[in-house]
């Protein structure tokens, strides 16, 4: 997609739930000189609270339910990528999408995907990160930026954040803590990696 010198990347993001890492990457693409704009945010789940969040915020927010499709995931793929394509998005975020993305979509947008993980990557890839950084007795957590590749959380790490792991911590207060930097680190690592794919 030629786009003109200087002009901000047009980010999808694409969750399932809340979309706190969302909001924060729509606020800080609005910001003066941000290299990127979210111009999309699309979800799996029209109950997810995040699409009333975006629109709030000026976003144009599509749900494309999982459910009719059944098993074929590559047909809902088929119907996500058609939308991403209608508004011209040029990179993707992932921000809470809990649906496995089969090689349709992956291969689609290598190097223009992005995902944000609840664990300092390789360790703990998949889901209860924050239970098994505990039960490991790491002094350690946090998160990852990496890119989409077919094997779960097994792409090229962008960024990480770390937290210390307390003593009195609980999955639920480890994930809090770690959900703070995300907010933080998400943004900064999507920005860095719009402002390459801009120069390329």
């Amino acid at each position: 997609m030629t786009r003109p010198d200087g002009a901000a990347v047009r980010v999808a993001v694409m969750i399932s739930g809340a979309g706190s890492n969302m909001a924060a990457l729509i606020d800080a693409g609005k910001a003066a000189g941000a290299p990127y704009e979210v111009v999309l945010v699309l979800s799996n789940d029209p109950e997810a609270g995040g699409l009333a969040i975006a629109r709030a915020k000026g976003v144009a927010a599509v749900a494309i339910d999982h459910k009719p499709f059944g098993k074929d995931r590559a047909a809902h793929e088929a119907v996500v990528q058609s939308e991403l394509e209608a508004a011209g998005v040029e990179v993707i975020a992932l921000a809470g999408y809990m649906r496995l993305l089969t090689p349709f979509l992956v291969n689609r947008w290598e190097g223009r995907m992005l995902n944000i993980h609840p664990s300092l990557l390789p360790k703990y890839p998949g889901l209860d990160t924050h239970a098994r950084a505990i039960a490991a007795g790491d002094d350690q957590a946090g998160c990852s930026v990496h890119l989409v590749t077919e094997g779960v959380d097994e792409g090229p790490i962008l960024a990480q954040g770390r937290v210390p792991v307390l003593s009195d911590d609980t999955p639920q207060s480890l994930a809090q803590r770690v959900l703070q930097i995300e907010h933080d680190l998400y943004p900064r690592a999507l920005a860095d990696h719009c402002r390459r794919i801009r120069n390329l």
